[in-house]
């Protein structure tokens, strides 16, 4: 059965950060949808993105639920106890939850990386206080993925697709991101 992971964007989402890991799960194959509060929603930068859903329950199906930041997207996105509520659903039922950036503080607010090991946005080490903040790219712990910022979303994406069992090599290579000094 194909893996399904929904991108959940609100008001003021991180563009580069929301539509590149989009692009990276789709390029495996998997299914990867942009869930919003609204149908149509204006990123930080003023781009409007066409969703293929409308936050609801039927995201209590997928396999993985996705984070990106943005200003304000990351604090709308904590603002929102429908957002919330899903996400420690998500942990409850040991299903992956994936956030980075400003998106991460939401993982903190639903009480779901007590223990575990996260990293976010420069200085966030004060905000996710009941993790365990490490300065990495892109970090897996248990069904916790979580990443830094705007330049880090092919990282993410493809410890993503890690955690899902893809192997990247050949991705890396055709994407050009190992010859353009990815890691």
């Amino acid at each position: 059965m194909m893996k399904k992971a929904a991108i959940i964007i609100a008001s003021g989402f991180e563009e580069g950060e929301a539509l590149t890991i989009a692009d990276i799960i789709k390029r495996a194959h998997l299914q990867c949808d942009l869930v919003g509060f609204e149908q149509e929603v204006k990123g930080g930068h003023e781009i409007i993105v066409r969703c293929d859903h409308i936050l609801n329950e039927t995201l209590l199906d997928y396999d993985m639920v996705i984070l990106p930041g943005g200003r304000p997207g990351g604090q709308n996105l904590l603002e929102n106890q429908d957002v919330i509520s899903l996400v420690q659903y998500f942990n409850e039922h040991h299903q992956y939850i994936a956030a980075m950036c400003s998106g991460t503080v939401v993982l903190e607010k639903a009480n779901v990386i007590k223990g575990k090991k996260v990293t976010g946005y420069t200085g966030y080490q004060d905000k996710l206080v009941s993790g365990d903040f490490v300065n990495e790219v892109a970090v897996f712990d248990q069904n916790i993925v979580t990443s830094q910022g705007p330049a880090t979303p092919y990282p993410f994406a493809f410890k993503i697709l890690e955690v899902f069992g893809k192997d990247i090599t050949e991705m890396k290579e055709r994407l050009m991101y190992n010859f353009a000094g990815g890691k």
